[in-house]
């Protein structure tokens, strides 16, 4: 049993003038294996913010609060590091890398997570596996890293990624964005085997409810202006697909005023 634990976690984004912009105003959640976390929320709330604060990515400069999987300090890690410790995030926009094979990629990530590198005679039938269950052209391990992959295809290669690399906790960002109903559904059988196996938490944002009808979250948090406004069960969802945000995003700015 792994856990997450965000405490008062506050966060600013470096604006090119060199300002920081405060995005973050003190985020509270647990998260543990095998539970379905969903954070939703309008366009702007901060969703993003909280996912590549805890993967670590440069330009969110960490203010206050604290991040901790399994009681190691998360944000003394280095990028690799939290990877190492079974961090995984999901982008809502995965990069292109020219030069690298899926093949390779996977691999070599495997290898640098679990320490030793995986049996050539049973990895190749691991990664064939994991592509054809998310309905991928087996052809695609050999293609460089999402290049020329369309938007399905990306997330779809996310989460045989997810399959294989067995995080302890994975941050899904928005990944049903873009997806047609056809790939939505596939790539969320996948997200639902990594949960069954009870070995993974999963904090899924989106501010969309229709994911959720393929997932089903067992916490749902209303993330608004930077905070957790409202926390609840699968019902909360249900209540923001016919009420929306607009409530809570006005409640938001009658408290800032």
């Amino acid at each position: 049993m792994s856990t997450l634990e965000i405490r008062d976690l506050k966060v600013s984004v470096k604006l090119p003038e060199g300002e920081l912009k405060p995005i973050l105003h003190g985020v509270d959640l647990t998260v543990r294996s095998g539970e379905t976390h969903a954070i939703m929320g309008p366009n702007g709330s901060g969703k993003s913010t909280l996912a590549y604060s805890i993967a670590g990515h440069p330009k969110y400069e960490i203010t206050g609060g604290e991040v901790t999987l399994d009681g190691e300090d998360v944000l003394s890690m280095s990028v690799d590091e939290r990877a190492r410790a079974g961090l995984f995030l999901a982008m809502q926009y995965p990069v292109e890398v020219p030069g690298v094979s899926v093949a390779n990629f996977l691999r070599t990530a495997k290898t640098a997570i679990d320490g030793e590198a995986p049996k050539l005679r049973t990895w190749g039938g691991e990664l064939r596996g994991a592509m054809e269950r998310l309905q991928m052209d087996p052809a695609f391990a050999q293609r460089n890293v999402n290049e020329g992959f369309s938007g399905g295809e990306k997330k779809r290669h996310e989460i045989v990624q997810l399959e294989l690399l067995k995080p302890k906790m994975a941050i899904l960002d928005e990944t049903d964005s873009g997806l047609d109903v056809d790939a939505l559904r596939v790539v969320s059988e996948g997200v639902n085997r990594v949960r069954d196996t009870g070995d993974t938490g999963l904090l899924l944002i989106t501010h969309y409810t229709r994911i959720l009808r393929y997932i089903k979250p067992d916490f749902v948090h209303v993330f608004v202006a930077g905070r957790i406004v409202e926390q609840g069960g699968r019902e909360l969802a249900d209540k923001l697909e016919e009420e929306g945000y607009e409530r809570y995003v006005a409640g938001a700015g009658a408290a800032r005023a």
